[in-house]
């Protein structure tokens, strides 16, 4: 009986591990914008798959220990890392860091793009007025180091030649919440993350990164309308595993988020947080490494124009 219960084991051990749950890494805080496109895609994902998906915000250190976490894990598809431009910041950003960007991960596909928004405090006059007069006495929080929010802040501050005081938190969540209470001035975040806000009346927008005016946000300016065109980042999310994981399991997460980003549902609600989907033939691992390697040259030429480095 002992060969029969060796022999049932081994036919259900694949079966047994299409089942097992998939655990998506944000490594921000639960409630900003990266959490809630990983929960819009990550729910969808697991319907394709036949699996859960288990979002686990680990946040800290510009996202940092929650990729360590993806890129130390095992390559074989359950563990998945959704994270933006923070990842492609962090060597230029983070010291000692304990993974190499370029080599501990495999792309699985890209997710959305969006613009960033600039958002100021109710009440505030004037925001860019008043930020030029104000200089280091303003303070502008941003999701965390090296996120789309942090690289537009310092924009921001290049654009209008002034020194500004960058407020770091763990995420666009806890920074939102902040700005909606008035503990900080302005904030820098995704449009995902600004736009619930904005439609509330809670905020008020100062502009957005975008060549044309978002349509649920009609009323906030461009960069350029704002009068400082420099002003001009872009957010992107990508998802990843552990570098090594096999090509036929990055396809079929692949495939599951494809399906993600097609269903009319998903598209919907993109549209009314000012975010799209990535072209399909751009949807690609082989595309979204691409891009991958060509923004890591142009963050870490941002980083180095605006006279940043590790740990500085």
């Amino acid at each position: 009986m002992r060969w029969l219960a060796l022999l049932l084991a081994l036919v259900a051990g694949p079966a047994l591990a299409q089942t097992r749950p998939i655990t998506l890494i944000v490594p921000f805080a639960a409630g900003g914008a990266t959490d809630a496109i990983a929960r819009l895609v990550g729910e969808h994902m697991g319907r394709t798959l036949g699996q859960v998906v288990v979002i686990e915000n680990v946040a800290g250190a510009g996202g940092t220990i929650g990729s360590e976490r993806v890129a130390n894990s095992a390559p074989d598809g359950q563990t998945i890392l959704i994270n933006q431009l923070a990842l492609l910041a962090a060597p230029g950003l983070i010291p000692n860091l304990r993974f190499d960007t370029r080599t501990a991960f495999a792309p699985v596909g890209l997710v959305n793009t969006g613009p960033t928004v600039l958002s100021a405090r109710r009440g505030l006059d004037q925001p860019l007025a008043w930020l030029r007069a104000q200089g280091e006495r303003a303070n502008i929080g941003h999701g965390g180091l090296g996120t789309s929010g942090h690289l537009c802040a310092l924009q921001l501050a290049q654009a209008l030649r002034i020194p500004v005081t960058l407020v770091t938190y763990r995420g666009g969540g806890p920074a939102m919440n902040d700005l909606v209470a008035g503990s900080i001035d302005l904030l820098c975040d995704q449009s995902t993350n600004a736009i619930p806000q904005l439609t509330a009346g809670t905020i008020q927008g100062v502009l957005v990164t975008s060549a044309t005016r978002l349509p649920p946000i009609p009323t906030v300016p461009t960069s350029a309308e704002a009068g400082v065109p420099g002003v001009n980042l872009h957010v992107w999310h990508g998802l990843y595993v552990a570098r090594g994981t096999p090509p036929e399991i990055i396809n079929r997460l692949n495939a599951a988020l494809r399906s993600a980003v097609a269903d009319p549902a998903i598209l919907a609600r993109f549209a009314q947080l000012g975010t799209t989907p990535f072209p399909p033939a751009d949807q690609t691992p082989e595309r979204h490494g691409d891009l991958f390697t060509a923004e890591l040259e142009r963050i870490t030429r941002l980083l180095a124009e605006a006279g940043v480095r590790p740990g500085g």
